[in-house]
């Protein structure tokens, strides 16, 4: 049939059939395909498409609606594919496989850093420790805050190095390798969902991380002490840091559901222990002092934890305010809160306390607590760590009381009212 605008619109799918094609006679390789919903006098569901034959099979490619373009354009568009058949080419084959890449384009695009990042801490963090998701996710954000809209594919090895040196020129060489640490887990998780193809945190040249191994002179320990004598949370955050070796956030999240009734023993559950590991935590006479002394606030919200040491609103998280404020009132330079868990470590050294009962009492079960001993041997060390954190509290009342450690311990000298 020789196709006309009128022998067009006459066109009408058959009862019963899901579409008919009609082949033009003027112009080779040009059809015009009829729904079910084609009606008779009317242009709508009937569309033009090209036929044409390569490397033996069939091939079709749809030229637009019959309403939309007309039958003078749709025969040009029908040589101009014949011609590029002649030349050896495929079009349909190269459409698809453009929109195939129009798509992929499209998903990259819409998978920028920043949605990468929502998505890691949704699907992939939600199991790990709240602290470590909150840190990962935020540090990767702040070092790349610049790249954060553009797609995450596009972030090249190149651009990571460029960032993480930037911090390492700063003095940041630790959050740095945190940083790039954090990313490459980011990276490696996309590409084994197939999101991503090139993890570009992967293998990369950091800079060596001094290890810290700053431990407070007995001096310093005193002055600190001293420094800490007023109320407040961030004083008896780190009165308690200093008596106990817990990590930070760890003190800092203490509630009383983890405090005994008779305020013997500090419980931080697995969920918030760095390592996952429950740990009972022995209180000497002086930790309990400071708990007894920290007042109960009522909460606003009987489902939020009861806090020991509560910051305004939720855990303490001025921490960098309060910290340089507590160097300058104690004349103390150069040191972290974190210095005083390795300080107290090496005060258990000192007094001739097994290694295995200092880990158990930093709760590390790495180190002589690792691999196939950590498996088999599962004494807890719990009079063994009572024993050494007496110790350790009595030695920190002598060195603030300026006098040889007793065999007995002795009250240190309270916080202010």
């Amino acid at each position: 049939m020789k196709l006309t605008q009128r022998r067009i619109e006459d066109l009408e799918c058959p009862a019963g059939k899901k579409d008919m094609l009609v082949f033009d006679e003027e112009q080779t390789g040009l059809g015009v395909r009829v729904t079910a919903g084609g009606r008779k006098g009317k242009m709508e569901g009937k569309s033009f498409l090209a036929q044409y034959r390569h490397a033996g099979e069939k091939r079709r490619v749809p030229l637009g609606s019959c309403s939309g373009i007309s039958l003078a354009k749709a025969r040009k568009a029908v040589q101009a594919i014949l011609g590029d058949v002649a030349k050896g080419r495929d079009p349909a084959s190269e459409r698809k496989q453009a929109a195939r890449e129009a798509k992929r384009k499209g998903a990259r695009d819409a998978l920028t850093l920043d949605a990468l990042l929502g998505q890691w801490e949704t699907l992939r963090l939600a199991d790990r420790r709240e602290r470590y998701a909150a840190e990962a996710v935020r540090a990767v954000r702040y070092a790349f805050a610049k790249q954060l809209d553009a797609p995450a594919a596009d972030l090249d090895r190149a651009a990571v190095v460029r960032v993480l040196d930037a911090l390492t020129k700063k003095g940041k060489s630790a959050m740095s390798s945190r940083t790039a640490a954090y990313g490459r887990a980011c990276y490696q998780w996309a590409v084994k969902r197939g999101s991503l193809t090139v993890n570009p945190f992967q293998d990369l040249p950091l800079a060596p991380v001094a290890k810290r191994e700053r431990v407070l002179a007995d001096d310093e320990l005193r002055s600190v002490w001293q420094a800490t004598a007023g109320p407040g949370s961030f004083n008896a955050i780190v009165r308690m840091l200093m008596l106990t070796g817990q990590r930070r956030e760890e003190v800092a999240g203490m509630t009383w559901d983890e405090i005994a009734p008779d305020l013997s023993t500090w419980t931080v559950a697995a969920s918030r222990a760095k390592n996952d590991v429950a740990h009972v935590v022995p209180l000497s006479a002086h930790a309990q002092a400071i708990i007894r002394d920290a007042p109960r606030i009522a909460r606003d919200n009987a489902d939020e934890p009861e806090l020991v040491f509560p910051g305004f609103r939720g855990p303490f998280n001025g921490f960098s305010k309060a910290k340089a404020a507590l160097d300058k009132a104690s004349g103390v330079k150069g040191w972290r809160l974190h210095d005083l868990r390795r300080t107290m470590a090496t005060g258990l050294q000192k007094l001739a306390v097994r290694l295995e009962v200092t880990e158990a009492v930093l709760n590390h079960v790495s180190g002589s607590r690792a691999g196939i001993v950590g498996v088999y041997q599962r004494h807890s060390w719990s009079d063994e760590k009572r024993a050494a954190l007496m110790a350790w509290s009595e030695r920190v009342a002598a060195i603030v009381e300026e006098r040889e450690a007793a065999g007995n311990v002795t009250p240190l000298r309270a916080r202010s009212a």
